[in-house]
């Protein structure tokens, strides 16, 4: 389930969204109504950002086998049409 809370509850309840994020969900906090942050547990962090950082790795090793180099618009124009 999808944990909203204003931003002043991680300052006047801070264990209650400990809690939360080390049950491995995310809590999106909220300022004046609208989204100011999310707070995650590091592990969740660390598993974002290992995937991200395999797909660049995985990436460069392509491009370094490869003499072919595409454009931002050949890259991303066919996503944006």
């Amino acid at each position: 389930m999808i944990q909203i809370k204003p931003v002043s509850e991680l300052r006047n309840n801070y264990p209650a969204i400990e809690k939360i994020v080390q049950n491995g969900s995310p809590v999106y906090l909220t300022k004046n109504g609208y989204g100011s942050m999310v707070v995650m547990s590091l592990e969740k962090y660390a598993e974002l950002s290992d995937d991200i950082e395999l797909k660049l790795d995985e990436a460069d090793k392509a491009a370094a086998l490869s003499d072919v180099r595409l454009t931002h618009d050949e890259v991303f124009g066919k996503y944006r049409r």
